[in-house]
């Protein structure tokens, strides 16, 4: 273990990565509190340590040179090592006091946070839940920055190395408008009858998507050309007679009694998604999430059966 002072401060790294994220001294001066002066200097005495131009600026733009590209990987590892240094400190004492930053995705969030949220609170009051939905790649990148400290996502999306805690299997099933023949037989639906079946899926960037794209494309189904910003206009786009959809079970309830739907069982091997929380691997709060983990396993809501709506 190195014994001789570091010749340059977490602070320092601090005001580098501020300036690649924001390309400009002044607004990373305005983001760390300091003046534009100080940040300046900061830099250069970091830069003159380091031996090393981070970046090349001008009156116009800031750029990061190749070798700053580099060095600011890894002075990102750094902070977000220092912040669960201070993370794990803070809760030695109590890992369920203070503030979790939770990550969900908007296929999920509207249909197991109403459940969620009280049970959590019922069990954790000391702990402050911050939520942020967003789509998966999103919340994975702000889970690799130190952003946010978990996130409730479907591990068929791509999510990297990351510990995982699974929460509940979510099978998908076909919705169709209420008249529709598709939607008549109570007998799960065979891959055969959906054959040439036109489809209402999501937007690009939605996990749930691409899993419905290649069930739609194992089918032989075909894609319309709406795609839906969100699980509620698909519902209604539906129900409205504009195509057939699939829904994950967990939407089912909300989304078949505000909506005129007919929901049908999918035959085997049924589509499906995979809900779990997960972190960082090496987080401080591992023990205390897996617990976070089994409390919003415990507050799963229950679905119904999914079966024709009448009359």
């Amino acid at each position: 273990m190195r014994q001789a002072p570091h010749p340059f401060t977490l602070r320092q790294l601090q005001y580098a990565v501020t300036v690649a994220d924001t390309r400009h001294f002044r607004k990373a001066a305005e983001a760390c509190a300091v003046s534009q002066p100080s940040l300046s200097a900061q830099l250069a005495e970091l830069e003159s340590a380091l031996g090393v131009r981070l970046f090349e600026r001008d009156r116009r733009r800031v750029l990061v040179t190749a070798a700053g590209e580099e060095l600011l990987v890894r002075a990102r590892r750094l902070l977000l090592e220092a912040d669960d240094l201070v993370d794990a400190a803070k809760r030695a004492g109590d890992p369920f006091a203070g503030t979790l930053r939770v990550g969900v995705i908007p296929t999920i969030s509207p249909y197991l946070l109403p459940a969620v949220v009280p049970a959590l609170g019922k069990r954790f009051p000391r702990l402050t839940l911050h939520w942020t939905e967003d789509k998966t790649e999103v919340l994975i990148a702000a889970l690799g920055e130190g952003r946010l400290d978990a996130a409730l996502v479907a591990l068929e999306a791509d999510i990297g190395d990351v510990e995982r805690d699974v929460i509940a299997r979510d099978p998908f099933v076909l919705a169709t408008p209420r008249k529709h023949p598709l939607g008549r037989p109570d007998a799960p639906i065979t891959s055969r009858e959906l054959r040439g079946t036109p489809f209402l899926l999501l937007d690009d960037g939605h996990c749930f998507r691409d899993q419905a794209l290649a069930f739609c494309g194992a089918a032989r189904a075909t894609e319309l050309g709406f795609r839906a910003t969100s699980l509620p206009t698909l519902a209604q786009m539906v129900a409205a007679g504009a195509g057939v959809t699939l829904l994950p079970e967990l939407a089912l309830a909300t989304e078949a009694r505000r909506s005129d739907l007919s929901v049908r069982r999918l035959g085997d091997p049924a589509p499906h998604r995979t809900i779990a929380l997960v972190w960082r691997k090496g987080s401080p709060l591992a023990a205390a999430l897996s617990e976070v983990a089994a409390a919003v396993r415990g507050a799963y809501p229950a679905t119904a059966p999914a079966t024709k709506k009448r009359k």
